[in-house]
């Protein structure tokens, strides 16, 4: 029973149409690779290419690349806007925010091919790569003539005793009760009505979310006569996300056309720890060509904790203004990422320049979550029923004028959703340059992301209120390289 209350709350309070669980699994298990300010201009297709910290996350094996040692950081910085059209309302909504997004060392060891049976050098690394940023802010609103949100907190308490409210639907529906927004019917102890209208409300729904996934790795790799190239990385990921959510509906009554006010305010955050191994190999048949393999197990988040509370308040004419705070909730559970194949190409055109491509295959329907006091056999039913395999191309090349490398890339994410239930593909351009200095090198990259999605306001109601989203992220990533010759 707490695990059902827990998974009907956070469904309800989220803009999902499908279970909590099947939502919040593909939120946490989505990459976008981030890394070096070299790797992201080109688009993240690096793996083939290697001699880049960013490939400890990608193919390990670019690692063996590497003939000297070298430190590198890399910066951004990140806007993002979400553009929302609802009830034909346009709005956006701007969130910034920066970070770390590579940091790390790699350590080469050279070796004597006459001894060591043909291995040139082998080489570590330790260090961080990120590989999601959570962070936006959306700012839907508009005049829903349809319904109210009060209509799907009716739909899920009707059936339910008044005197069990408070124990099955503590942090939505028994709230509204509290403050009067829930009145039982005429003569019955588990209907309701509602002061509210059923439609003709003026809503506005805002989110603050923030957060990301960072992986930090140990990395190791060999280099064999120049030609075959193996490495391995151990992966320790660190989750953190949160949303703090504000909802209201403004309305004026039939009986007095005073205006009335109602909402509820939502805290959720997320955090849990994983692990997972990453596994590749790079061939070069030719100076000019590499064909690169790799495969990464799944991510196993062991920690997962979910920690929310919700605030509802009202203000009607004719009844005490009254707000009420529900209890904090906290579950426990694990979360299994889908494992995913990479294939990678590099042509290098002498030394003025390189083009690679990568394709990613990832099946998002073998997450799975689980708890010790809870089997989730619907939501990993879910899972398996919205969600789907998909492709993933990463595209891009570099080109040397001089001191001065110019980058650019393309890299194409498709929708995670089975049977077009909704878009969630995302386009990525980026472009960039970069100084060779000696010992130092520098990258300068920026990066244009767009997304398309529909977001669900509220769920079990007749005419879903959808809102249409656009999301779109301008990100500048700044990298330093230290190589010690």
């Amino acid at each position: 029973m707490k695990r059902y209350i827990i998974v009907l709350v956070l469904s309800i309070l989220t803009g999902s149409i499908f279970a909590q669980g099947a939502s919040d699994a593909l939120t946490y298990s989505q990459s976008y690779y981030m890394g070096t300010a070299r790797s992201m201009a080109m688009g993240g297709s690096f793996g083939a290419l290697g001699a880049d910290l960013s490939v400890a996350a990608t193919n390990p094996a670019g690692l063996g690349l590497y003939r000297v040692s070298e430190f590198s950081i890399s910066t951004y910085f990140n806007n993002s806007n979400v553009h929302s059209n609802y009830f034909n309302l346009n709005s956006d909504g701007y969130k910034s925010n920066s970070g770390l997004s590579n940091v790390g060392y790699v350590y080469v060891t050279k070796l004597n091919p006459k001894y060591s049976g043909g291995w040139v050098n082998i080489q570590f690394a330790i260090g961080k790569n990120k590989i999601n940023d959570f962070t936006s802010f959306t700012n839907i609103q508009g005049l829903n003539p349809n319904n109210s949100r009060i209509d799907s907190y009716i739909n899920t308490a009707n059936g339910t005793e008044e005197s069990n409210l408070s124990s099955v639907f503590p942090y939505h529906i028994y709230p509204a009760w509290e403050v009067y927004l829930l009145n039982p019917e005429p003569g019955s102890t588990n209907t309701y009505d509602s002061p509210v209208p059923m439609g003709g409300v003026y809503q506005q729904d805002q989110h603050y979310r923030s957060g990301g996934v960072n992986e930090y790795y140990l990395s190791a790799a060999a280099n064999f006569q120049n030609k075959l190239f193996i490495g391995a990385t151990l992966g320790f990921n660190s989750l953190e996300y949160k949303d703090n959510s504000y909802y209201s509906e403004t309305f004026q009554t039939d009986s007095t056309n005073q205006l009335s006010i109602w909402g509820v305010d939502q805290t959720l955050s997320t955090s849990g720890t994983g692990v997972n191994l990453k596994l590749g190999v790079i061939f070069q048949p030719m100076n000019w060509l590499r064909l690169g393999l790799a495969y990464h197990t799944s991510t196993w988040y062991y920690g997962m904790t979910d920690t929310w509370n919700t605030y509802t308040y009202a203000n009607l004419p004719g009844y005490i203004n009254k707000d009420h705070t529900s209890d904090i909730g906290v579950y426990n559970y694990s979360l299994k990422t889908p494992s995913s194949w990479l294939g990678d190409i590099g042509i290098i055109i002498g030394k003025r320049g390189s083009i690679s491509a990568e394709i990613e295959n990832v099946n998002y329907a073998s997450m799975s979550l689980s708890a010790p006091d809870y089997s989730f056999s619907n939501e990993n039913s879910d899972i398996r029923k919205y969600y789907r395999s998909v492709t993933n191309y990463r595209l891009g090349t570099e080109w040397r004028l001089g001191m001065m490398d110019v980058r650019a890339g393309y890299a194409y994410y498709a929708s995670p959703y089975a049977n077009n239930t909704n878009d969630g593909s995302r386009e990525i351009v980026s472009g960039g340059v970069g100084f060779n200095l000696g010992n130092y090198s520098i990258g300068i990259t920026a990066l244009q992301s767009i997304q398309k999605e529909d977001y669900y306001v509220y769920t079990n109601v007749y005419n879903l209120p959808v809102s249409q989203n656009t999301i779109k992220s301008t990100m500048v990533v700044f990298s330093l390289n230290y190589r010690f010759y």
